[in-house]
């Protein structure tokens, strides 16, 4: 009776190995970016107060009547205070032919979509803004609309919608947008927090660019695998991953490491 009960001794070397072996890659893919990312941010100098920080202009984008063609950026900004070891703020901004930029966002104070509340490449809690998406030409003003009317119909919009963990934020709106445009193939980062939490309530669904699939319990757990988003993992909204398109590693707190991407400029097409 006691030997039919009795576990191989080979099973429990063998189980201990890969437990140990998954404790290690959850510390390396997990803790230790956060844990840097932390020593980042102790290290660095930043705003203690909203008013203290700088909002004005980074000037990446040139003024409006010096580029007559139309025009759509996918901006990302490390947020304020102790979050921004975490997190990122995203926005988009639209010029159609021969028009004037405008700044579309979500934000956790005001009315949730703001437009044009500051300049289009503004710094972000005195953080300089980057371009994760630029797109230009026919290309742009085909998707214009597209992008419009998704901004039209989002469903987070009245005070009270928002949440910053694990959303519907800033994140979720610019995510939300982007499905309606696939053809932008543009990913946001892994530290855009909120990216993941899926507006239509679905767990299984294809990715904003619909170039793969993406399983997602209300954006807190998650697997993602596409040609334009990569494979990530998603644990309490902290994303690690691998980009295979432009080689590199994603990871929590730290971003996207490796090739830079080239697909964020496109060409008319």
């Amino acid at each position: 009776m006691n030997e039919a009960l009795s576990v191989p001794s080979k099973s429990i070397p063998h189980r201990r190995w890969y437990l140990s072996r998954l404790h290690v890659t959850w510390l390396l893919l997990f803790v230790l970016p956060v844990a840097i990312s932390t020593g980042i941010y102790a290290a660095g100098s930043k705003p203690d107060r909203y008013y203290e920080a700088r909002w004005s202009s980074s000037g990446l984008l040139p003024p409006a009547a010096s580029d007559p063609e139309p025009r759509v950026i996918v901006f990302t900004a490390r947020t304020g205070s102790w979050r921004s070891i975490f997190a990122v703020h995203s926005w988009i901004v639209v010029k159609p032919r021969n028009g004037q930029y405008t700044r579309y966002e979500v934000t956790g104070f005001g009315d949730p979509v703001r437009i044009n509340r500051i300049a289009p490449d503004a710094y972000w809690f005195s953080y300089s803004p980057e371009i994760v998406g630029d797109i230009r030409g026919e290309l742009a003003e085909r998707a214009i609309p597209k992008i419009e009317d998704a901004i039209r119909s989002y469903t987070y919009i009245r005070r009270g919608d928002y949440r910053i963990w694990p959303g519907p934020n800033s994140n979720t709106f610019v995510a939300t947008v982007l499905r309606a445009v696939p053809e932008f193939e543009v990913a946001l980062p892994p530290t855009a927090i909120g990216k993941d939490f899926r507006a239509d309530y679905s767990f299984v669904g294809l990715t904003p660019s619909r170039t793969g699939v993406e399983a997602s319990l209300f954006g807190l757990l998650g697997l993602k695998a596409g040609w334009v988003e990569g494979v990530e993992v998603n644990l309490f909204t902290l994303v690690a991953g691998l980009d295979l398109r432009h080689p590199a590693i994603k990871l929590p707190g730290l971003g996207r490491i490796g090739v830079f991407d080239f697909s964020a400029t496109a060409l008319a097409r």
